[in-house]
C-alpha cells in the first residue's frame, strides 16, 4: 500500500478499502456470493474491465481477497474474502442501513429489511456463513 494520507484510523481504513468499486466487490462476495471476475463485471454498477482488474489487484494485495485456480477451469481464477475482508461485514451492513434510511431511492429489499428488524441477528448470521467461506 501506498504512504498514508494521515495517521488517521478512519484515513487508513479508507485508503484500504474506501473507494466505491472495492466496496462493491466486497458487497458481491460478501452478499451475493459471486466470485469470479466475469460475475463481478456483470454486476447493476456496471465496473469497466480496468479498473475492476486494479480493485481486485489492491483488494489481494490488502489481504482482503484471496485468488485462487478454479478447480474447474484452471483458466478461471476465483475470488473470497480472507478473514480481513469478512471482518468488514458489520461496516457493510451498517452503510447498506444507513443508504436505506437516508435515501428514498434506495429502498429495502429482503436483507435491507431484516438488517431493519434485527440488524445485530443479521450480522450474527451472515457472519457465521462467512465463516465457512473465509480463507
Amino acid at each position: 500500500m501506498e504512504k498514508a494520507r494521515s495517521d488517521c484510523p478512519i484515513s487508513c481504513s479508507l485508503d484500504v478499502f474506501g473507494d466505491k468499486w472495492s466496496l462493491l466487490i466486497i458487497r458481491d462476495i460478501m452478499l451475493r456470493g459471486k466470485v469470479s471476475y466475469s460475475e463481478f463485471l456483470a454486476s447493476e454498477e456496471k465496473i469497466a474491465s480496468n479498473i475492476l482488474v486494479n480493485r481486485l489487484t489492491v483488494l489481494e494485495a490488502e489481504k482482503i481477497l484471496v485468488k485462487e485456480v478454479s478447480p474447474a477451469n484452471k483458466s478461471k481464477f476465483l475470488y473470497s474474502l480472507t478473514q480481513k475482508g469478512a471482518d468488514l461485514l458489520p461496516i457493510v451492513i451498517e452503510i447498506m442501513d444507513w443508504g436505506a434510511k437516508y435515501n428514498e431511492n434506495c429502498p429495502r429489499r429482503e436483507l435491507g429489511k431484516k438488517i431493519k428488524k434485527d440488524k445485530a441477528g443479521v450480522v450474527k448470521e451472515l457472519s457465521q456463513e462467512l465463516r465457512k467461506r473465509v480463507k
